[in-house]
């Protein structure tokens, strides 16, 4: 406790860059690459998943542009801002612009939005109401002078994606905030800089169509780390903490780090698919509470946008064999704005930060699960699809860990049984080895659990295999359609077990080796036998 007391401040849940300063809680100097952007009289748009510090640069550009160099003592721009002048800043969140069921009520609650701002900031407009917000706006815009305003938006997409799934409302709104972003562009001359951000980069959204000369930034190797820790970054600001953290866990910083890395680290939002950050909230979260261990935040928090939630609502989800799957985009899709009528599930999936890009070959982008955390993450929105919305402790399928590490097989059979009877046939047919595989595979995942598909050794590959603690499961899946030939495969998978030495790999754990008939027409797994270490083939 004495050497909490001692660190200096996590800056978890701090949006406020000049609060951040004040209250000497730890920043990760990006402010050689604010500089960057903040000395061109330019307009910019970036594009991160949520809970990545897009809100905090946002109030970084705030604080210098309305303050110059006051909370910016010991940072890189320090000695490197040359502009004494200072701006008339007006910062704009358009997330509090989303709780609306009708276009009139996103009229006036954009207004209403608009008239708290210009109050707040003594904002003088020659148009006089206390009603019509975006047209004062759009009034005062028009009298300001050359080379003195500074318009941040953050979370510019936020009222679009409310509405997602309703197209009328969706073309109503747009066209609303067109005005908006019209004025801004017919006032170019007044603005000294412009920023915002979001989630997704939507075509045909007005502000990418309005402001034809946004520079997007979202995949420019240069700010491949503006938002979101670097591993060099996370060691040098934070040792402190991966030290207490280690002691906490009775391990080593190394190897913690190590460990780290492997749940938090991972994404990649550059084209060179280079430069690897880690999720703030997540990294941040471990700090501050390193006796629960590596938990997963992902989903929780960042990990479920309105945008994510909006469209699944109108499409079903992938289906879960291709949960494993090598996935792939032509690197020129990343770069354009998607049609909201035909949005990209990966490119929606890259955006929510559910994908990483991995690598880069040739025109074609290789993109994954950046991390463990997401991993599970994306396992349970598979399981959100197939369970209709229930949870997998409604259904009676929970705690599967636990029973990993402490039941028998036939108590695992039980359970998966549970979980099929709960899943729509109609949206999801369970007819082939591989649906049954993808199945319990996307429930071990979702439970947290890293269950290996094919696994290899040198006779062939086994179906499924999981590591539990102190115990190690090998599945080995059949299909029938009639229950007559269920003991015919129920033999033939107990044989290739036993001929294949499946999970010979794993010697010093418990072994639990199980052959798994599912019947198509019951819908349920009918046959079942453990296979004793003793009938395996060495």
């Amino acid at each position: 406790m004495e050497q909490m007391r001692r660190l200096q401040l996590l800056p978890l849940g701090t949006s406020d860059f000049a609060v951040l300063r004040q209250r000497n809680q730890i920043y990760v100097d990006k402010t050689d690459l604010v500089f960057k952007l903040a000395s061109l009289p330019e307009k910019f748009f970036i594009a991160r998943p949520r809970r990545f510090g897009k809100s905090l640069l946002i109030s970084t550009f705030e604080s210098l542009f309305k303050y110059g160099l006051r909370d910016f003592k010991g940072l890189a721009i320090e000695k490197l801002w040359r502009e004494d002048k200072t701006y008339q800043v007006i910062k704009l969140d358009f997330s509090r612009v989303k709780n609306f069921r009708s276009f009139q009520e996103f009229v006036k609650e954009l207004d209403n939005y608009l008239i708290d701002v210009m109050l707040q900031l003594s904002l003088v407009s020659p148009f006089k109401t206390k009603t019509e917000g975006l047209r004062a706006f759009i009034n005062w815009l028009d009298v300001q002078t050359s080379n003195s305003v500074v318009l941040l938006i953050d979370e510019y997409d936020a009222p679009l994606t409310a509405c997602l799934n309703d197209a009328t409302l969706f073309n109503s709104v747009r066209s609303q905030l067109a005005k908006f972003y019209s004025v801004v562009k017919s006032n170019d001359s007044a603005i000294r800089f412009f920023f915002t951000t979001g989630i997704t980069k939507f075509n045909k959204t007005s502000i990418f169509s309005e402001l034809n000369n946004l520079s997007d930034l979202t995949l420019d190797p240069t700010y491949g780390s503006l938002l979101g820790y670097t591993h060099t970054e996370v060691e040098k600001y934070f040792d402190g903490y991966l030290e207490q953290a280690a002691n906490v866990l009775r391990t080593n910083k190394d190897s913690l780090l190590r460990k780290l890395t492997k749940h938090y680290d991972g994404f990649c939002f550059e084209m060179t698919a280079k430069q690897k950050v880690f999720s703030p909230w997540s990294l941040l979260k471990f700090l501050a509470s390193p006796q629960n261990g590596l938990i997963d935040y992902w989903f929780g928090s960042g990990g479920n946008p309105t945008v994510l939630v909006e469209y699944m609502r109108s499409h079903s989800f992938k289906n879960p064999e291709e949960y494993a799957k090598e996935k792939t985009i032509p690197l020129v899709n990343l770069s354009y704005s998607s049609d909201v009528q035909n949005l990209s599930d990966i490119g929606l999936l890259i955006q929510t930060g559910y994908l990483t890009l991995k690598k880069v070959v040739g025109t074609t982008a290789y993109v994954d699960y950046p991390n463990d955390e997401v991993r599970t993450a994306i396992a349970q929105l598979y399981m959100q699809q197939l369970l209709a919305g229930r949870t997998v402790e409604e259904v009676g399928a929970d705690n599967i860990v636990h029973r990993l590490q402490t039941e028998n097989a036939e108590s695992i059979l039980h359970l998966l049984n549970r979980l099929v009877e709960s899943i729509d046939y109609k949206d999801y047919p369970i007819n082939t080895e591989s649906s049954v595989r993808a199945l319990v595979q996307v429930f071990f995942s979702g439970a947290g659990l890293r269950p290996i598909v094919e696994h290899h050794n040198a006779h062939g590959r086994s179906d499924l295999e999981v590591d539990v603690v102190n115990r190690h499961w090998v599945f080995e899946f059949k299909v029938v359609e009639e229950n007559r030939s269920a003991d015919d495969k129920l033999e033939e998978a107990v044989q290739q077990i036993v001929t294949r030495n499946y999970g010979s790999s794993f010697q010093d754990r418990e072994m639990f080796r199980l052959a798994l008939i599912f019947s198509i027409k019951e819908r349920k797994f009918i046959r079942w036998q453990v296979v004793l270490p003793s009938e395996v083939t060495v």
